[in-house]
């Protein structure tokens, strides 16, 4: 079984207000019993401070969403990040940025200049996609995912498998023809339906005994609970994902 991680972004009304407390939160998803965290943002907490934080409670960092680096970024963001004990560097993209088969050869190229610039700090390069990466095929049979992986070889594919049944494909499919570069899989659950916020891992439509049984076990590093959007409070959703997933034989947590 893999470790279980959660997108700090899943309890942003905790974390992103101004003032907000990052150490309580980190405190909070310890307590339930999650291994690791996946950063959006330190909101202004010095990193080294945060460092100590996830020491203090067992947490590791296993990855986090920091953009597309650049020449001007990577300096800083290596900085930060290594600091956090990371190596996996996340950014993705718009639609916009993926309507053509140009627009996503283009992207493909920023995404393999990122990952040279990582390759330096002994870092990856990798994308989080959401639908729009398999709503549609060029004049080439290609999805946007399937130029990404195809035209970034040096990259690897955070694997939103909500988001990609939400694209009308099936997560299995993906993980059996690209699970060799797919490290890290968002475990996000609902109804699949327009409008209908996010459920807690195990309570919608999503078959993660079958997904989580195609993945790569020499591969996947962490199983990264995200939830958007939830019908009452965050935290009981958190926790509820967090028993679906270690209960069943699924993932496993430090409790």
């Amino acid at each position: 079984m893999k470790p279980i991680s959660i997108q700090l972004y899943t309890l942003r009304r905790d974390v992103y207000p101004e003032g907000a407390d990052l150490p309580g939160v980190l405190r909070t998803v310890a307590e339930i019993g999650y291994k690791g965290v996946e950063f959006a943002g330190l909101h202004g907490y010095d990193p080294k401070e945060v460092r100590s934080v996830l020491d203090d409670l067992g947490l590791k960092c296993s990855s986090s969403h920091c953009g597309i680096p650049t020449k001007d970024t990577v300096a800083k963001i290596a900085e930060t990040e290594l600091v956090l004990g990371n190596t996996k560097c996340i950014g993705g993209f718009g639609p916009d940025d993926l309507k053509t088969l140009d627009g996503c050869k283009a992207a493909a190229e920023r995404l393999m200049q990122a990952a040279e610039l990582l390759k330096g700090y002994g870092m990856q390069c990798g994308f989080h996609n959401h639908w729009w990466e398999f709503e549609q095929k060029f004049e080439d049979g290609r999805t946007a995912y399937d130029v990404l992986m195809e035209e970034a070889p040096a990259v690897f594919s955070e694997l939103d498998t909500y988001w990609t049944a939400w694209g009308k494909t099936d997560p299995v499919d993906v993980l059996k023809r690209y699970g060799s570069r797919i490290p890290l899989l968002h475990i996000k659950d609902g109804m699949l339906e327009q409008a209908h916020p996010h459920l807690a891992v195990g309570d919608g439509k999503m078959d993660f005994p079958t997904i989580i049984g195609a993945m790569d076990n020499n591969v996947v590093e962490w199983l990264i609970v995200e939830l958007d959007a939830y019908n009452g409070p965050m935290l009981e959703a958190v926790k509820r994902s967090y028993e679906y997933l270690t209960k069943n034989g699924l993932a496993v947590g430090n409790k």
